[in-house]
């Protein structure tokens, strides 16, 4: 009956990611176990696929391999491999089933098996259980015979990538297809992430400027390396300037160069920037903090392709691809002077938005798997977990600071959870009293007015986004009474980036 499932699959028109998760399924259901998961090698780290069985933020997690001695295990041999329930060796997914009405017990028996594709191995398929003597030999057995259905679903999904990349201009040329993301890449599965990513494969082949939007914090760098990594000029170099870290005096020697004597304190010539990525690709992040004399020379660098170094007479050819990146409104700028229209149309060829964390739904606890795991190793912990009212609270954040301040509230939480005695061998659960997020802009309202609010069946009925803007305003309000009405100390008081502030500000009507 499971071989008939599989094959069933195999022979099926599915889309990779339905086909993986089908087949987890049929697995766990025909093992009659607590979980399963596919988990793909990728360099050092063991990368989650498809899971039947585990909390969701466990598809975010990677698994260092030389920190995971079963995982290791598993992957060392062909052959089956069983832990009995008695083994030392800790188990990767301790705490993290997602039956267990949030109480962060162990894993009793685990089992798993290598897998390879095209004699390459390609990761481990694993399954666990609560109940001791789940796995017996017939188990084992059944295990060795339906891993040939694994590794052949894998293959046909391997084949679908290089089809895929075929139609988009990849073959030959080392771009990296969808089932082989880098470590660095831009983390989520809803649709908001999923569509931009598919704009970014698109646009990643041609040679047009591209300027990536959004909040701070947002994932607008990754965004520029999955562009470079997918262009033709993937050998080149990725140069990477943080134009808001620029002094202006120095600006234009750092993007163009000088010559000797040049100025005070050129002892000899120096290419700039743009000489260090030609042929490749310029990142210029936080374009908007640039002076205006320098925008003249970039868009004359951009309209012709030449530069000129400080102090020389004659101007230099240079092939490169500029991909820019703020969290500005530029067309603000414009209308205050701040930066020159004509080179906003330059770098906008093709703009991308990119969402912020509050619109990418369930992403939030995929993301926070993978800081949970980085924390987890950091500190030397058996486990690290989140309490369902913790990932609760995380849905309804509205995240100010987007991934980089959910990267940050994770590292607080676990590091307050060892100092508040946690010990290294339990499987730390982190609550929401640990998350630190009952305070200032993006709170979900007070989250007991909230509770008593929904609970009675009298209240109207009001949509969540609405519930949202009210209390981010009061919150603002409130802080910007304190503060006596400045609004750089409102926002060091609410954490977060004075031009989010205003942004938000405005789309609340506050300003």
């Amino acid at each position: 009956m499971l071989e008939e499932s599989l094959l069933a699959d195999l022979a099926a028109a599915l889309p990779a990611n339905v086909r993986l998760q089908r087949l987890v399924r049929v697995l766990r259901e025909h093992f009659r176990c607590g979980a399963v998961a596919l988990l793909r090698l990728q360099e050092d780290s063991l990368q989650p696929v498809a899971c039947e069985g585990l909390v969701h933020e466990a598809l975010g997690r990677r698994f260092r391999v030389a920190l995971h001695p079963r995982l290791a295990t598993i992957l060392s041999r062909r052959e089956p491999t069983r832990f009995d329930p008695d083994a030392e060796l800790p188990d990767p997914y301790d705490g993290l089933l997602d039956d267990l009405a949030g109480a962060p017990l162990p894993v009793h028996d685990c089992m798993g098996i290598s897998l390879h594709v095209e004699g390459e191995p390609w990761g481990v398929l694993t399954l666990d259980a609560l109940e001791a003597g789940t796995f017996d030999d017939a188990a084992l057995e059944s295990l060795r015979r339906v891993v040939l259905l694994v590794e052949a679903a894998l293959r046909v999904t391997r084949l679908e990538d290089e089809v895929r990349s075929l139609r988009q201009g990849w073959s030959g040329s080392g771009a990296t297809p969808a089932a082989t993301l880098a470590e660095d890449e831009l983390l989520g599965h809803s649709e908001a992430v999923q569509a931009l990513l598919r704009e970014v494969d698109v646009v990643a082949d041609s040679e047009l400027p591209v300027l990536l939007l959004g909040e701070t914090g947002t994932g607008k760098e990754l965004l520029a390396h999955r562009l470079h990594r997918r262009s033709p000029r993937r050998n080149k170099p990725l140069v990477h300037v943080n134009c808001a870290a620029l002094p202006e005096s120095l600006a234009e020697s750092e993007l163009f160069g000088h010559c000797k004597g040049a100025f005070s304190g050129a002892t000899g010539d120096r290419p700039g920037r743009f000489e260090a990525a030609d042929g490749g690709t310029l990142f210029l992040d936080e374009v908007g903090e640039l002076p205006l004399t320098v925008q003249a020379k970039l868009l004359r660098a951009l309209q012709n392709g030449e530069i000129q170094r400080l102090g020389e007479d004659r101007p230099r050819r240079v092939d490169v691809r500029v991909i820019a990146a703020t969290n500005r409104d530029l067309k603000q700028s414009i209308r205050d002077g701040a930066f020159r229209a004509d080179l906003y149309h330059r770098l906008s060829v093709y703009p991308l938005p990119i969402p912020p964390l509050r619109e990418r739904g369930n992403d939030v606890l995929l993301l926070a798997g993978r800081f949970l795991e980085l924390n987890r190793a950091r500190l030397g912990l058996r486990a690290l977990r989140l309490a369902p009212e913790a990932e609760n609270l995380l849905r309804h954040y509205a995240w100010p600071g987007n991934v980089r301040e959910l990267e940050h509230v994770i590292s607080r939480a676990a590091l307050k959870a060892v100092s508040r005695g946690a010990r290294r061998t339990d499987i730390v659960t982190l609550g929401p009293e640990l998350l630190d997020l009952d305070h200032g802009v993006g709170v979900v309202a007070d989250l007991k007015a909230l509770q008593a609010t929904l609970a009675d069946d009298a209240a109207p009925s009001l949509p969540l986004r609405e519930v949202v803007d009210a209390s981010q305003r009061q919150a603002i309000r409130q802080a910007l009474a304190a503060c006596a009405q400045n609004w750089t100390q409102a926002a060091k008081q609410l954490e977060v980036d004075p031009s989010n502030l205003h942004k938000l500000a405005r789309r609340l009507g506050l300003k």
